[in-house]
């Protein structure tokens, strides 16, 4: 008996250990110990072992690849030379790292992605990157990237699907119109441009403490710290103060409009990208005084320079009562009105108003609706669209709220009982006071009015806090993909557009 117990404990044993994890202590028990040999099936060992074999034969990274990372991995790990030896680092960590084979297999488990994501090309599906695919990808955009004159029209073709996270930087200036096509012009005309904006700074940055400027300057020091809250790069003393002055001389130098509200979240994306130039990945908690004095310049110039592109285009969303939004949450409720005209119904019926919940979308481009990372993956398709920061946003906010429309029209099912308790719809408490601001008709005492205004509520409170914050590439790219559906239906039938 006691010899068929242990006999059916190493069995159990070898059906579940990784047989890599065999070291050389066992190896002496199983010398000094003939018996357990003796018990020891075979049959089940070998088939145990071949299991884990192949498991690791389709896992393993191949040992080129390991080898050619591990040879450029930074000894500091902070500052490095180039973003490309970042991604080789970051490749042979991830391989060396790697948890038993056993448990990857055992536990098929979404990833969690934090709330404040790195600041890298991952999928929230988890699945493994194409390395071959993606290779031909950034090979092509170095060959467009490092001709004489780069063809635009094919690097925002390239750009569309994304743009590699090693070249993001230098396309992104061409895209936005900073830097020239030309090969040859790229170094001086980086020279001068960010001369000219230390220029402004020592021209203007000082009058920030006169009467008729303290307003809008204190206004951005308000703003500033509330600029990504959770993202410790964001609060850092000198980071902000460089956002200080990017949004300072942007509102002087732009009369028209000044500073509004939400203007400083849209220089973010580009701190970022200029930033991940310079240092590896884990940019959100890099802190920014490890950089030299001219690179923290150049980045702070780079990031002025392609804000002020991007708002040249919606500028008309920032001048008084904003007209520019006013008209785009119109255009909203009349595309919406015709690709999903049961969510618009459900919206009238419940007296949902798009510009309380899209004001937002377009004011700040959806970047209070979805991480960093995937701010800077949908703002790659932008740069590449004609007018994609104006025109194309509109069809992506409207996919946006498709996305989540039995989600909305979930939210009619929100009743309440004789004692106004709320039944149904999920945990409601702790009402946002935008939302309490809402101007509901007088027909209070009524269950029914009761309950309409608690569905509202409902509404405004999901449309305002989406659940987005597992998104990544792939979610990015479906939204990309339906929108430019609706593009191509709506935005060239007027007569399928209006009513």
């Amino acid at each position: 008996m006691k010899n068929k117990k242990a006999s059916s404990f190493h069995e159990f044993a070898r059906n579940t250990s990784d047989a890599w994890d065999i070291g050389d202590d066992e190896d002496e028990d199983f010398s000094s110990s003939s018996s357990s040999l003796q018990t020891l099936n075979s049959k089940v060992a070998k088939a145990t072992a071949a299991q884990v074999l192949e498991n690791h034969s389709k896992l393993r990274v191949k040992p080129e690849r390991v080898q050619s990372a591990l040879g450029n991995v930074p000894t500091n790990c902070k500052v490095i030379k180039s973003s490309s030896e970042a991604q080789l680092s970051r490749t042979s960590e991830e391989a060396c790292v790697r948890t038993p084979l056993q448990k990857q297999q055992s536990l098929p488990l979404r990833p969690v992605i934090p709330l404040v994501a790195r600041i890298s090309d991952q999928n929230a599906s988890g699945a493994p990157p194409m390395t071959v695919r993606e290779k031909t990808r950034l090979e092509k955009f170095r060959q467009l990237l490092s001709s004489h004159n780069t063809d635009l029209d094919e690097l925002r073709k390239c750009s569309w699907p994304g743009v590699p996270r090693e070249v993001r930087p230098v396309t992104w200036r061409l895209l936005s119109g900073y830097l020239p096509a030309n090969m040859e012009r790229r170094k001086l005309t980086l020279q001068r441009k960010r001369e000219e904006y230390f220029g402004f700074i020592q021209q203007y940055y000082d009058s920030r403490n006169e009467e008729h400027h303290q307003d809008t300057y204190r206004q951005i020091h308000i703003d500033i710290p509330r600029t990504n809250p959770l993202i410790p790069l964001f609060q850092q003393p000198l980071v902000q103060e460089i956002f200080e002055r990017i949004l300072f001389i942007w509102a002087i130098r732009h009369p028209a409009s000044g500073y509004v509200q939400g203007i400083n979240d849209l220089v973010t994306p580009f701190f970022v990208v200029f930033l991940s130039e310079y240092v590896e990945e884990d940019v959100e908690n890099f802190d920014v005084t490890n950089l030299s004095q001219d690179v923290l310049r150049s980045i702070e110039a780079d990031s002025f320079w392609c804000m002020s592109k991007l708002l040249d285009g919606i500028q008309d969303n920032y001048t008084f009562a904003q007209p520019g939004i006013q008209k785009k949450v119109k255009a909203l409720e009349e595309l919406v009105s015709r690709i999903d005209e049961q969510v618009h119904n459900h919206f009238r019926k419940y007296e949902v108003e798009y510009l309380q919940f899209a004001f937002r979308w377009m004011n700040n481009l959806l970047m209070r609706e979805l991480p960093l990372r995937c701010t800077i993956r949908l703002w790659d398709t932008y740069q590449s669209e004609p007018e994609g920061f104006s025109h194309f946003h509109l069809y992506v906010c409207a996919a946006f709220l498709i996305k989540w429309r039995k989600e909305i029209l979930d939210e009619e099912d929100f009743q309440v009982s004789p004692g106004g308790d709320s039944l149904g719809g999920g945990n409601r408490s702790g009402w946002d006071s935008s939302i309490d601001a809402v101007d509901h008709h007088p027909k209070a005492g009524s269950e029914s009015s009761q309950s309409q205004d608690l569905c509202l509520k409902g509404l405004l409170m999901l449309l305002q806090n989406l659940p987005t914050i597992h998104w990544g590439n792939e979610e990015i790219g479906l939204l990309l993909a339906e929108a430019y559906r609706l593009k191509y239906m709506f935005a060239d039938a007027p007569n399928h557009y209006r009513r």
